[in-house]
């Protein structure tokens, strides 16, 4: 999706979270636009400065750097920019760019023993009976695409404040203290239904996992935000995770017949 409004993007907030986008990109409230990353080398596990220097090197269709394309639309550079984890919707160029959002870069990562599932509760503000927005839990063995965006400290806190509707202390940003986090530079297909092994306590993906296509980055200064009063959804001892359970079919075949499991009993972070 090159240079076309963000308002033209294919799917709704209404029907995310699929994995989107597709691509690595860098959205404008004007326009969105693919970036391509670095050839992948060994750079160890990325910290701050590192992720900045990584994403400084991403280029647009005509080989301009990120840096330089930050520069030329007046945007915050990266050194003014810190990395927050999208789950959900917040992944969406519609929302984003509903939201005001201004210029951010979008990179795929991928998350491993850990999962995108759904917060035990609804969001009625666009749509009845409401979205479902999505958070973050364990699960041993796991894989799946994210999106890393790099926004500057106001955008975050605007963004984890829209998802609690304005009030503070509903979700909140944290840095997990479990699983680990890579770059994706390439095609990741997620385990299937049928690789999850269940124990009646725990589940677990026995099936390993592919290699990785970019470098690991440190976890602990990645920002993630999280519903702290609901949790989320309980399956009947299981997790609901988004990418076997897309929003509408949650809401009409799962929603209501479990319960809720508190944040903290299923994502360890530093406190």
């Amino acid at each position: 999706m090159d240079g076309r409004s963000p308002r033209l993007w294919p799917y709704s907030p209404a029907s995310s979270p699929v994995a989107l986008p597709e691509t690595d990109v860098l959205h404008t409230p004007e326009a969105t636009w693919t970036l391509n990353p670095p050839a992948a080398t060994d750079n160890g596990t990325l910290e701050l400065e590192g992720l900045r220097d990584w994403a400084a090197s991403y280029t647009d269709a005509q080989g301009v750097m990120l840096s330089e394309l930050l520069k030329a639309k007046g945007a915050a550079p990266l050194e003014q920019r810190w990395p927050l984890l999208l789950l959900g919707e917040l992944a969406n160029p519609y929302r984003l760019a509903a939201l005001q959002c201004e210029v951010v870069p979008i990179l795929r990562v991928r998350l491993s023993d850990l999962c995108r599932t759904w917060a035990d509760g609804q969001d009625a503000r666009h749509i009845q009976p409401g979205l479902h927005h999505v958070t973050m839990a364990r699960s041993p063995g796991w894989w799946e695409v994210a999106h890393l965006g790099l926004f500057t400290r106001p955008e975050m806190k605007r963004l984890t404040m829209w998802l609690g509707e304005d009030r503070p202390g509903v979700w909140k940003p944290v840095r997990p203290a479990e699983g680990s986090l890579h770059v994706e530079t390439g095609a990741l297909e997620h385990p299937g239904r049928d690789d999850i092994q269940w124990n009646g306590e725990e589940e677990r993906v026995e099936r390993p996992a592919p290699a990785a296509t970019g470098p690991a980055i440190d976890f602990s200064m990645v920002m993630v935000p999280v519903h702290v009063r609901r949790g989320c959804y309980d399956h009947r001892g299981r997790l609901a995770r988004c990418v076997h359970y897309p929003q509408r079919p949650f809401h009409e075949n799962v929603f209501r017949r479990g319960s809720a499991r508190n944040w903290d009993d299923v994502l360890n972070v530093h406190r």
